[in-house]
């Protein structure tokens, strides 16, 4: 493992910070949905903007030099005029601060969901005028931050909050819109370039990239309908995201089969063109499960999947291009994620060949209900697959994969989103009720494997 290897733990603002009305913040289109559904939300969280100090002090004992977190849009812009809230950045500009003290480098996502309600209410990804916005943002960043933070990502996950708010419906905007879907995920794209054109025109110091909800697809056998459902499948779950970041176009095949059934006139040629020429410098690529396939046999598409934490509930097809397979041989967690680190051996190599970046490894974790009133969480079950996890990551570095971080998903519990705060990921044990942090077994175990800069890693080949 290179010396400058970053070891850390990745956050996100909504789902941490709490402090959502404070400080004259906006209002984000999760504030405004979940108020509005009275369903539970993060309007405390782990109220991360209190203790923002205490959780980074606890990273540093950790042994952790590096903190992947997310900026919140609407805490530094305050409306569509483009206003800056000097709050916001001044809130970022200590915890930016706080992290240089501890000696951990701070790697910012610009985006990670919680847009602005305030453009969420005349279309919000829909409405190209966000994506010009959303540039004028990064730029602010870039010019608060830039002197202190020197590896920024655009977007966390395009594909999870376009699938999930257009398409699955199971968050804000809760759309079942398959040409909304579309759109949504090429503007996101085109923001994600108009950033970078930013970033390069400012001179910015650093290098700026995108995080990407990475699940390499394996098919059910060599046959040659299995091969055209797993390309189907990696266009639908990896390329329209990767592909378009790190090579500057759209998989052609992909627009070739969503025009047989959808409008892609709005892909216009000046569009396409910001797009190829602004490129990302590397990847983060999250990795909890990989996706194994079959062709479709039959069916409306359907996707459904477990926020419960009762097992059984999940299912993905896609009508006319492929069916997902749930490996009976595989341990699933209780919300259905297979644990299958070979997945990320494997996704690392072929990213790696396909697109000649440098990668890091965003985020990694596992959820479980836990009891945390005892003197210390025993999670070995999180000890044993960070371990694997992170032991598949070195095996695709000793393959040639250039990979220069990993990121534990979290540092501390936090809210998970439509799974609340009962699916705990933390290193360290949140107490919602009080606040009160406490170190799991997991956080001790990972200290000692920074610390030996992953010499301490059971080693084995899948």
């Amino acid at each position: 493992m290179n010396s400058n290897f970053l070891w850390g733990g990745a956050t996100a603002s909504y789902q941490c910070e709490g402090a959502w009305n404070i400080d004259d913040k906006a209002e984000s289109m999760w504030d405004h949905y979940l108020h509005e559904n009275n369903l539970e939300n993060g309007d405390v969280a782990s109220d991360h903007y209190h203790h923002f100090e205490e959780d980074i002090k606890m990273m540093k004992d950790g042994g952790h030099n590096a903190y992947r977190f997310s900026l919140s849009w609407p805490r530094i812009i305050k409306n569509r005029a483009g206003d800056i809230n000097p709050k916001g950045i001044a809130f970022y500009n200590k915890l930016i601060n706080c992290c240089l003290k501890n000696g951990i480098t701070p790697f910012v996502t610009l985006y990670h969901w919680d847009l602005p309600q305030y453009w969420q209410e005349v279309g919000g990804w829909l409405n190209l005028d966000t994506s010009r916005a959303f540039a004028h943002y990064a730029e602010v960043c870039f010019e608060a931050f830039g002197d202190k933070v020197k590896l920024w990502t655009t977007f966390n996950e395009p594909k999870w909050f376009t699938v999930n708010g257009y398409l699955i419906g199971n968050y804000p905007p809760a759309e079942h819109d398959l040409q909304h879907t579309i759109i949504c995920g090429f503007n996101v794209m085109y923001a994600n370039a108009l950033a970078i054109q930013k970033f390069r025109q400012g001179k910015f110091q650093g290098q700026i990239g995108i995080v990407h909800s990475y699940s390499p697809i394996d098919g059910i056998d060599d046959t040659i309908e299995t091969k055209i459902a797993m390309r189907n499948a990696d266009n639908y779950a990896n390329n329209w995201v990767l592909d378009t970041a790190a090579l500057g176009s759209f998989p052609i095949d992909l627009l070739a089969k969503l025009s047989e059934t959808n409008d892609i006139s709005f892909m216009k040629p000046d569009l396409l063109k910001t797009i190829a020429e602004n490129k990302v410098d590397f990847l983060g690529l999250n990795y909890y499960a990989r996706t194994l396939v079959k062709p479709y046999t039959s069916g409306e598409t359907k996707m459904v999947f477990n926020n419960s934490g009762k097992k059984g509930s999940t299912q993905m097809r896609i009508k006319n291009w492929f069916e997902q397979v749930m490996d009976p041989n595989s341990e699933y967690t209780e919300w259905d994620t297979e644990i299958y680190p070979k997945g990320l051996e494997d996704g690392l190599i072929r990213a790696y060949q396909k697109y000649h970046l440098p990668i890091f490894v965003t985020e990694n974790g596992v959820g479980f209900h836990e009891n945390i009133n005892v003197n210390e969480v025993k999670d070995d079950y999180r000890i044993s697959f960070m371990n694997d996890h992170i032991n598949a990551l070195m095996n695709a570095q000793d393959k040639g994969a250039d990979v220069r971080g990993y990121f534990t998903w979290s540092p501390f519990d936090l809210y998970s989103w439509m799974n609340g705060v009962e699916k705990r990921y933390g290193l360290v044990a949140v107490d919602f009720s009080t606040l009160k942090r406490k170190p799991k077994a997991s956080y001790f175990w990972y200290k000692k494997i920074i610390n030996s800069n992953g010499k301490l890693i059971e080693r084995r080949e899948y």
